[in-house]
Order: C-alpha cells, then sequence, then structure tokens
C-alpha cells in the first residue's frame, strides 16, 4: 500500500516545506493536502507556487487534496456556512461547488492526482434529492477536474446521506464509473464496522484515511489508541484487487516534539500500511 500521510496533522499551522519534510522522513511516499485556508490557503498564488516549488525537486509526492471543508479561515467556528454539496438551498449548493474548483484549480501547478470530496454534512439525510444534487454536483466537478488530470473521490462520512451502500447507489444510478472512493476507516468503524463497508464498496475504493476512534465519535487518534481491530482491517483490505493508498489522517496534535510526530507517523504506517 502507498504511504501518504495527510497534512490534516498540522492542521492549525501554515503548510510549508518544513513540515512536508517531517512526512517524508517518517516514511511518508506521498501526501494529501487538506485544502483550510488557514492551512493551506489555495487562493494565495505565492503560497501555492511555493508548495510547488518544493514538490518539483523533492521524492515526496502530492497523491491527492482533501477539499474544503469550510471557505473561511476559521473552520466556520466564526459563523461561516459549510461547503455543502447537498444542501436544500441552491445558492449554497453552487457556493459550495465554486469552493471546491477555487482548491481545484491549485492542480495547474501541484499534480496531485485525486480530490477527496465531502457530499453535505454530518446531518444530511437521505432522500431522492440527496441522489440528484450528488449526481449534479459530481458531474460539474468530474468536468472541471479532468483536465486538471485529476479523479475524484466520494468519502463516507456519518451521516444518513453518505454510508457506503448510499454511496455506491449514487454512483451507479449516475454511471460516475469514474468516481472513485476514499473510505474513512474511523467513520466506518463508528457506523456499518470496516469489514462491511469494504465488501460494500469494493474496488471502487482507491484510498483509506486511516485513524482510529472508540467507535462512539470522530476522534481521528493514532492506530492503537482506539477500538478499531487494525488486523483485521488489513485483512479485509487485502481483499480488493488493488491495494488502496493508506492515508494517515490523524487530528491536529502538532505540540508534540517534530522527533516524537516522526516517531509517531513511522509506528501508525506500520500498522496501516
Amino acid at each position: 500500500m502507498l504511504r501518504v500521510l495527510s497534512t490534516h496533522l498540522f492542521l492549525n499551522h501554515r503548510l510549508h516545506p518544513g513540515l512536508l519534510e517531517i512526512a517524508g522522513r517518517a516514511g511518508a511516499q506521498a501526501v494529501e493536502i487538506f485544502a483550510a485556508r488557514q492551512h493551506f490557503d489555495y487562493t494565495s498564488r505565492e503560497h501555492v507556487a511555493e508548495l510547488a516549488e518544493w514538490f518539483a525537486s523533492e521524492p515526496l509526492t502530492p497523491f491527492s487534496l482533501h477539499a474544503p471543508m469550510f471557505p473561511d479561515r476559521e473552520m466556520g467556528r466564526a459563523g461561516a456556512p459549510g461547503v455543502n454539496l447537498l444542501h436544500p438551498e441552491k445558492s449554497r449548493r453552487i457556493d459550495a461547488m465554486d469552493e471546491i474548483k477555487r482548491a481545484l484549480e491549485a492542480a495547474e501547478h501541484i499534480p496531485f492526482r485525486y480530490l477527496v470530496v465531502h457530499l453535505g454534512e454530518r446531518n444530511d439525510a437521505w432522500s431522492p434529492r440527496t441522489i440528484e444534487y450528488a449526481h449534479t454536483a459530481l458531474e460539474h466537478l468530474g468536468a472541471f477536474a479532468g483536465p486538471l488530470g485529476v479523479r475524484l473521490l466520494v468519502e463516507n462520512l456519518l451521516s444518513e446521506a453518505t454510508t457506503p451502500e448510499h454511496l455506491l447507489l449514487i454512483l451507479e444510478l449516475g454511471h460516475l464509473n469514474n468516481v472513485g472512493v476514499c473510505l474513512d476507516l474511523g467513520h466506518a468503524h463508528i457506523t456499518v464496522g470496516i469489514a462491511e463497508a469494504v465488501a460494500t464498496l469494493g474496488n471502487r475504493i482507491l484510498s483509506v484515511h486511516a485513524h482510529d476512534n472508540h467507535g462512539q465519535k470522530d476522534e481521528h487518534l493514532w492506530p492503537g489508541d482506539g477500538s478499531i481491530d487494525w488486523p483485521a482491517a488489513a485483512t479485509a483490505l487485502r481483499s480488493l484487487a488493488s491495494p488502496p493508498a493508506a492515508v494517515l489522517e490523524i487530528g491536529s496534535n502538532f505540540n508534540d516534539a517534530h522527533n516524537a510526530i516522526q516517531g509517531k507517523i513511522e509506528q501508525a504506517f506500520a500498522q496501516v500500511a
């Protein structure tokens, strides 16, 4: 499995080459950049150029970009609405697509291969409208991403609208054969279970978000600090025809010393990849 570190670990800090170098020293082969403006300002030409220049001269590759969840620098804490592709209001859905396209434009300079997309937010319910709004968003974003060399991956969340079964139905009914899945193992553990999620989504799974929890809330812990059975998860993933990328997506706790973080990343990759 390709070893990928999500920069979610450094979410409360501006993303710079020094942080990316920590990922490389810890054994990551690639990174998933988390598109949050206070962390990676995808609207800043200077910030995008800084990272693009670094990637161009380093072996660490940009594997994927996590689409923005909020359009501000406070992750919604100041009242900004979430980026919600399934919102009942059409204007909110359009705003969400526009914000994601702003982030996608970074692919002109940083050649990531995948964009991880959230369909909706935690409390979104399942209805025929869900399918309609999801198809519209994925078709629109896919048409924008394709010429940039980027493929969309939808992620299972904790909502009724984004269970593995419902994600598969969205993709199949829309004949969205070029849209893959990023299976979030932590979310699956809280909901249907990892083995069932893998069995449902099958070879649509191109990457997995690896983090732990205790089965009650989305804690984004280091593997082994929660209640996920990691050997069983690895067995389920080995049933897939092609191994997905293992994207370590840990909660932002960059108060540890650099060498401590590096050691934790190394141990986590040993467990999940």
